[in-house]
């Protein structure tokens, strides 16, 4: 017989995380960002940012940012136009009703102000199901960290996804914290 432990913690870089252990072995749940995966700077090409992601994570150009990803987990990172900076009140008034529109089973965990080397940021902590998955149609119960810097007229949003229970408080923390505007 396996036993499992869930535990929920609020991690120092002010983001939440649930870590899974078995009795019998110490098994990653799925998810989980290897504590041995190499990270690699990115420059958006339009010299704005540089961020650290995950070495060999495919990545997509969208429009105003770029996405990476691999498996189960994503980074988002989204860079427009904003004439004032968010605040934990503005994002509650605005982007949570939103989001509780627009993902299914949304539920808030929190929104704080954190710290990052590159200054103040809105973080927006969440879960949600995911899209369904194209093969087997099923979706997942997901942890959503959304991170919202502000510089001189711009906002630049870093959402990352990951399955509920992975265990990526370090990856995580290694991304936001490498977030640099560059211009």
């Amino acid at each position: 017989m396996v036993l499992l432990a869930i535990v929920m913690t609020t991690a120092a870089c002010g983001g939440v995380s649930s870590r899974t252990s078995h009795a019998h072995g110490d098994a990653s749940p799925p998810g989980d960002i290897p504590d041995t995966q190499a990270f690699v700077e990115f420059r958006s090409p339009d010299g704005r940012y540089t961020i650290t992601v995950p070495e060999g994570w495919a990545r997509t150009r969208q429009p105003a940012g770029a996405t990476f990803t691999d498996k189960l987990n994503s980074i988002r990172i989204d860079v427009r136009t904003a004439t004032v900076a968010p605040t934990p009140s503005s994002v509650r008034a605005d982007q949570v009703p939103e989001l509780e529109r627009t993902a299914p089973a949304f539920r808030l965990d929190q929104v704080t102000t954190v710290h990052r080397p590159a200054g103040n940021a809105i973080l927006i902590a969440y879960q949600a199901r995911s899209a369904r998955d194209p093969v087997t149609g099923k979706r997942r119960p997901q942890d959503v960290e959304i991170y919202e810097f502000w510089n001189g007229g711009l906002l630049a949003t870093i959402t990352l996804s990951s399955p509920h229970g992975a265990d990526n408080v370090d990856p995580w923390r290694t991304v936001t914290r490498s977030f640099a505007w560059t211009a």
